[in-house]
């Protein structure tokens, strides 16, 4: 029995393609007119994971999702809008980050996008944390890290909080609408009396020198109370 000379032509099973959008951020602007700035080198990472991945069907969309100079505290960023609108209208298959915090920092707003993921069956990968949202242990591990980046935003919110109430006691000015009797000093960093309005605030302070200190705050609300009626025309 002859075997036939025609070569036997093995099937090789067709790759689904993985179409891979990849999102950067970086909380300043600072740094971002450099030839090659953080946003570069993230996308730089990622592009390099999905190319190790390649085998598996992953390629990069040539879409740029990147948000310098926005925080990852809220979802109120530019990029982040159009890649949320790519995933509603399924054009692709899987966000790609470098870290889990450059996609949200917030717990909260991070459960509300892997829950549009979820419904439009869109996948989530951390290239520097190897953590996959398809997997119970990837979801668990992200809560958890998520948990901590939430925390150590809450420690810097309260670092600059006690910063900023040490200025005040020093007689610093920390920013904001001056108030009535003040100007805010050209140079900055503090407030230089107005002596036009100082004229009307004196003489409504003077009686909180000699009240009880519980009666001060009673006393200053009049006081406020009185100058703002004077201010309004009539």
């Amino acid at each position: 029995m002859r075997k036939s000379n025609q070569s036997a032509k093995v099937a090789e099973p067709s790759l689904h393609r993985l179409r891979c959008a990849i999102y950067t951020r970086k909380s300043t602007e600072e740094g971002l007119d450099q030839e090659f700035n953080s946003l570069d080198a993230q996308r730089e990472a990622a592009e390099a994971f999905i190319q190790s991945q390649r085998r598996e069907g992953w390629i990069a969309l040539p879409e740029l999702y990147d948000d310098g100079g926005f925080t990852g505290a809220n979802m109120d960023r530019p990029a982040l809008k159009r890649l949320l609108q790519a995933v509603e209208a399924r054009e692709l298959d899987c966000v790609v980050v470098y870290k889990v915090d450059r996609l949200s920092r917030s717990l909260l707003d991070f459960t509300r996008m892997l829950s549009v993921f979820e419904k439009h069956n869109v996948s989530f990968v951390a290239v520097t944390q190897q953590f996959n949202t398809s997997t119970s242990l990837g979801r668990l591990t992200l809560n958890i890290l998520l948990s901590f980046a939430q925390f150590e935003r809450e420690l810097i919110g309260e670092r600059t909080r006690d910063k900023m109430s040490a200025a005040r006691r020093k007689g610093k000015w920390v920013g904001g609408y001056s108030m009535l009797g003040y100007d805010i000093d050209p140079a900055g960093g503090r407030l230089l009396v107005n002596e036009e309005e100082a004229k009307q605030v004196r003489p409504r302070l003077r009686p909180a020198r000699d009240c009880p200190a519980r009666q001060i705050p009673v006393v200053l609300r009049g006081a406020v109370a009185v100058t703002e009626r004077e201010q309004i025309p009539g």
